[in-house]
């Protein structure tokens, strides 16, 4: 038997199951204190598992967090109103088509709250960032999983193929987290319009500004043709601003909206909003970062390539690397070195995702590998 959850008793389970998550899987709550940008204190793993940019924020988005004491002591209510200004004239956009969220995860669970109704359903990708599934979990909604093609990417014919009279949501991660995969621009546009309207397309962005492949493209530029699409954005990977939680999405005002209902009040805190204002006026960061990030990326996966391990063709500040067995044992190895990577993913069972750090944490990462996962003679990339 089914019991009707009003609002407030759904925060509060919500909230007592995310708490109770927390403790126990850390999956989603890595501190982005761990991606500061100074030195780490003698003792301090290396920390390639949570896709968080050692370099942190800009200088700019420094020095405008370190002056939040000039309203530090109000609400930041007018404040969030200049950020989604400045994110809606970033994308070409009017502000009341744009919600804040404290990071991308409250974008999620707004868009679960908003558009998984009774009797609905979510579809997704198998692997996919689980945030959309433990919401969905929570409130005791079904899913639907497709799972990746062969070269690891969304299936995206297969997920419309999914979709019927019940669906409610769907999540496409693009690029995908934790494969670090694309689908191109001309392939989510052949998608949007199989899904039926009923349903909201809900594309995370998370990784956007990472990727190179000319075939790739936001879905930002689709929303004129896609009243159903929502896109969501984060301040922090590319910004280097995790710990400061600041994201958002952009959609149709009556979706927007519809999301705005579930928002906690003053959900992002002023010296975060600063930090966002300033990291979207300095253009040359992204540039920088994205540079930074994706040289070392090739670097080192050419380096395992050489050995004739099989990686996985990445377009984020992550990649996924096959060890040639259950990954369990090699993450606590790793552990035990105080490296710290990514988790174990079910459908993946022998794959490891490991973030991008600084050049001379990868050069970490790969002496420690060779010995607790040597790689085998004769084996092909």
């Amino acid at each position: 038997m089914t019991t009707a959850m009003t609002r407030r008793r759904f925060a509060g389970a919500l909230g007592t199951a995310v708490a109770g998550a927390a403790l126990l899987d850390t999956r989603l709550t890595e501190s982005a204190a761990e991606a500061s940008a100074l030195p780490a204190p003698l003792g301090e793993p290396v920390r390639l598992n949570a896709n968080e940019n050692p370099f942190g924020p800009s200088r700019g988005a420094i020095e405008a967090m370190q002056r939040c004491g000039r309203v530090a002591s109000r609400y930041p209510d007018s404040s969030q109103d200049e950020l989604r200004r400045a994110i809606a004239a970033h994308h070409g956009v009017g502000p009341e088509r744009i919600v804040l969220g404290c990071g991308s995860s409250e974008i999620l669970e707004m868009a679960d709250l908003a558009f998984l109704g009774p009797g609905k359903t979510a579809v997704v990708a198998e692997p996919a960032f689980e945030a959309v599934l433990l919401y969905a979990g929570v409130i005791r909604f079904e899913s639907v999983k497709v799972p990746l093609t062969a070269d690891f990417r969304h299936d995206l014919p297969r997920m419309a193929a999914a979709c019927d009279a019940k669906t409610g949501l769907v999540y496409v991660c693009n690029p995908n987290n934790p494969t670090g995969t694309v689908v191109s621009g001309e392939e989510v546009a052949a998608f949007l319009p199989r899904v039926p309207a009923s349903a909201v397309v809900l594309v995370d962005e998370a990784y956007h500004h990472f990727v190179e492949s000319p075939r790739y493209k936001s879905a930002v530029d689709l929303l004129g043709r896609a009243p159903n699409l929502v896109v969501a954005r984060t301040f922090s990977k590319i910004y280097g601003m995790a710990g400061m939680r600041v994201g958002y999405a952009v959609g149709s005002k009556a979706n927007i909206e519809a999301m705005r209902s579930y928002a906690s009040f003053s959900n992002v805190n002023c010296a975060a909003i600063l930090g966002a204002l300033a990291s979207l006026s300095d253009r040359d960061h992204v540039g920088r970062q994205r540079r930074q990030f994706n040289d070392t990326r090739r670097w080192i996966c050419g380096e395992l390539e050489k050995e004739g391990r099989r990686v996985i063709p990445s377009e984020t500040n992550f990649f996924m690397t096959d060890v040639g067995g259950d990954v369990t044992p090699v993450i606590q190895a790793f552990r035990a070195r105080k490296i710290l990577v990514g988790r174990k993913f079910p459908s993946m069972p022998t794959w490891l995702r490991v973030s991008i750090g600084k050049r001379e944490e990868m050069e970490t990462f790969l002496t420690a590998l060779r010995e607790i996962a040597p790689a085998k003679p004769g084996a092909t990339g």
